[in-house]
């Protein structure tokens, strides 16, 4: 009998299989993340010296001198972590430690959904789902109605899935780079599993419908605002390389939504690739994500958690935000303000901030709302986004934390005082 305690009650398809692949393989899973890792900076380093002639490996192994050393970075700090050499502050539990957990769950998430991606976006179920809602969703959003399909994943998944399938779309042509901005940052919400993470570490799980509800509700206002503001508002509606923009068709007068929708799901399955080709292009995907971007979750995130919690940097440029804290009147400001900008570098750390005696309860509440709400992390999904095609940089990132901060925490905070701590 296969182990399966520890499988989430609440997922979709690919969630579970990655799930049950984490706990299956647990006790190998950080030695296949150090394996990877060293790997891709050895041949990385290789592909310097060596002429590489196969088209694919050489556009994952030869990178610049700054992915090349984020990549030798992340060899260093997995190595240490793992067998506990160097100095502490970069293997201790609150540093390399951290990051370690964090793996082998994009390890397993990648593997999946790197053979059944194709399974969400290929064969007619986004086509179908985008129709049905296409109106309202473009309304509202700015954004294609099958894009609530991404906002599905993330929802009941995980957040690194759903920024897959935009950046998957995007490069097919069904999402322009405004598109793909808006959802990246707007629907690859946290899962379900995370958030009841944050929510029993903070003592919440007898109230986590209200909690992951306000969630919901500050989520909700964030994707109604940010597209129609800076930064998302200066991108352009352009394709991917000048692709054909595959826009989602009006639906012909008098005609039914669902038999519409249905029929264009039809003729998307019909053009679906071969079982060989989603084999072939599911390996090139693992190993371009396992090269690519496992080396910088590894060496972004061990320095963001390092700088975190070894430097008075978030406790400093944190001063401002004591003072919107006690203009809301929210309790402990001083010592709940650095927890509301440390999540940019991990969406754990606000919690284990604020999760100490003394913090009174609607703080932890606000805090642990705010930290699932504000959805880019850089040890995770923002990692994920700098490495995907998706047109969003590093300050583009952070300006989108700051303003889904600025938008989530006066909601959060009224929810907090006036409706759960009433």
């Amino acid at each position: 009998m296969f182990p399966i305690e520890g499988l989430s009650s609440v997922n979709i398809g690919i969630g579970f299989l990655a799930e049950l692949i984490k706990i299956l393989l647990a006790d190998y899973m950080n030695y296949i993340a150090l394996v990877v890792i060293i790997a891709s900076a050895i041949f990385s380093i290789m592909s310097k010296f060596i002429k590489v002639k196969n088209d694919f490996l050489r556009t994952v192994l030869e990178v610049s001198p700054f992915w090349l050393t984020f990549r030798i970075l992340g060899a260093i700090f997995i190595f240490m972590t793992i067998f506990k050499v160097g100095p502490e502050f970069i293997h201790s539990d609150v540093t390399g430690g951290t990051m370690i957990g964090v793996l082998p769950s994009l390890l397993a998430i990648f593997l999946v959904s790197g053979f059944l991606l194709p399974l969400v976006v290929d064969f007619g179920l986004m086509d179908l789902f985008g129709t049905l809602i296409s109106k309202f969703m473009y309304k509202l959003f700015k954004v294609p109605g099958r894009s609530a399909i991404d906002a599905i994943s993330s929802w009941l998944g995980d957040g690194t899935l759903g920024i897959m399938i935009t950046d998957t779309q995007y490069k097919q042509g069904f999402y322009t780079a405004k598109e793909a901005s808006i959802i990246a940052v707007c629907f690859s919400l946290v899962s379900l599993p995370f958030s009841t993470v944050i929510a029993d570490q903070l003592g919440f799980m007898d109230i986590f419908v209200p909690f992951y509800g306000t969630v919901c509700l500050a989520s909700l206002a964030c994707a109604l605002i940010m597209p129609r503001i800076y930064p998302l508002s200066k991108f352009e509606d352009t394709t991917y390389m000048g692709v054909e923009h595959l826009k989602e068709e009006v639906i012909p007068k008098g005609e039914n939504v669902f038999a519409f929708g249905l029929k264009k799901a039809v003729e998307r399955a019909e053009t679906s690739p071969s079982f060989g080709d989603i084999i072939l292009n599911g390996c090139k995907t693992v190993i371009d994500m396992y090269f690519g971007l496992l080396p910088l979750v590894m060496a972004w995130g061990t320095l963001a958690l390092i700088v975190a919690e070894y430097t008075p940097f978030f406790t400093i440029i944190s001063y401002p935000i004591v003072f919107i804290l006690k203009l809301l009147a929210i309790p402990n400001a001083v010592e709940a303000a650095p927890a509301v900008l440390v999540g940019f570098t991990d969406m754990f750390l606000p919690s284990i901030m604020v999760s100490v005696d003394g913090i009174a309860e609607v703080t932890k509440f606000i805090i642990g709302v705010l930290s699932i709400s504000q959805l880019i992390y850089l040890t995770e999904t923002g990692a994920v986004v700098l490495k995907s095609d998706i047109p969003l940089n590093l300050k583009d990132l952070l300006v989108v934390f700051l303003v889904r901060t600025a938008i989530s925490l006066p909601i959060i905070t009224l929810v907090a005082k006036f409706v759960i701590f009433a």
